[in-house]
């Protein structure tokens, strides 16, 4: 309970933008991430087709909410 409060406290309190912390000038830095994934593998054409697929169903819904 005590951490749960410390952390609101921490979580309060107005922010105009202009204070950054060292964490939140990821922008400036340019850091290449590398990843272990096998672009060859069927899983990962599978998840891709399947990502596509939801994305465009997501793109349809909502052209047709917007006419």
């Amino acid at each position: 309970m005590a951490l749960q409060k410390q952390y609101e406290r921490q979580g309060t309190g107005a922010t105009n933008g202009k204070d950054k912390t060292s964490g939140e000038n990821d922008g400036q830095k340019k850091v290449q991430e590398e990843f272990d994934i096998d672009m060859d593998a069927p899983e990962t054409e599978r998840a891709a087709v399947a990502i596509q697929s939801q994305f465009r169903k997501f793109q349809k819904k909502k052209a047709g909410s917007q006419s």
